[in-house]
């Protein structure tokens, strides 16, 4: 494995003529500097260009070395998202067939929910020649930070990650497959959507008594994490002012963050009408 990071290291780090240029796909994790992976920043390192999202840290990105250029090419709300996404390929191909070392820069890993298929396709359609540093992923990054495993021997057999960021991906999940018991399930961008996710999975047959989990700024000094059931899941969301970016983890292991959480301030209880703690979280 050492000997594959050396000769990718050369490569970042080799002269380019002109047309030569190169990219590399970085995960820079969910939030903090410290899970950012030594490949990632060894690709910042050898960048003269930057591209990074909105959601990258500032502590992240005060890693980028003095010498590279930093572009911020994250979406913002209100947004043609379709538009912006064809601008940041452009500026890839751009870059690169001029020659320059690129990091694309995304948060948590590229593959979950981060458009990184795509802008590999488009790099392969343009010959222009690439490479992949994976991240943390927010439901890794995340969870262990609230002290939440993401699977148990006792409490979950699987995990399941999902995009619910709004209605019509909402209406794309499969809700009975994420509506049975001793399952984790992991909801991304999913802070508007917490009424209708509670009432699909309630639906789906998932019991009123779940344990659920809201994290959010996770990863982060700012971290909240506010524990409650599924059935005052949109409760607690709506009375706690719950804000993105936010990361949903909901089944039986999500009460292990009130006895497990290691990162203070601690975890938040929702009203003792919404959240009574399970025996997996005495």
């Amino acid at each position: 494995m050492g000997g594959f990071w050396q000769r990718l290291g050369a490569r970042w780090r080799a002269p380019r003529p002109p047309g030569a240029g190169f990219v590399t796909l970085v995960g820079a994790g969910p939030g903090s500097a410290d899970l950012l992976t030594l490949g990632g920043l060894k690709a910042l390192e050898a960048a003269d260009y930057v591209l990074h999202d909105r959601l990258v840290g500032a502590e992240i990105l005060a890693l980028i070395p003095a010498h590279a250029v930093r572009e911020d090419v994250g979406k913002l709300v209100g947004q043609d998202h379709q538009c912006t996404q064809r601008r940041i390929a452009e500026r890839l191909i751009e870059l690169a067939q001029a020659g320059f070392r690129v990091a694309r820069l995304k948060g948590g890993d590229a593959f979950i929910f981060g458009r990184g298929g795509e802008e590999l396709a488009v790099l392969r359609a343009h010959g222009v020649p690439y490479a992949v540093v994976p991240g943390v992923t927010a439901a890794l990054g995340c969870a262990a930070y609230a002290g939440i495993p993401l699977t148990h021997r006792d409490l979950a057999q699987q995990v399941s990650l999902v995009t619910a960021h709004c209605q019509g991906s909402c209406d794309r999940i499969d809700w009975a497959a994420l509506g049975r018991a001793r399952h984790t399930v992991v909801f991304y961008m999913g802070v508007a959507q917490l009424p209708l996710i509670q009432q699909r999975l309630l639906a789906a047959g998932r019991a009123g008594d779940t344990p659920v989990a809201l994290i959010e700024r996770g990863c982060t000094t700012d971290q909240r994490v506010i524990l409650t059931q599924l059935r005052g899941l949109a409760h607690a969301g709506r009375t706690q002012a719950v804000v993105a970016p936010a990361l949903l983890v909901v089944g039986e292991v999500a009460a292990l963050g009130e006895s497990l959480a290691w990162l203070r301030p601690p975890v938040v209880l929702a009203a003792a009408s919404d959240y009574r703690p399970t025996r997996a979280a005495a």
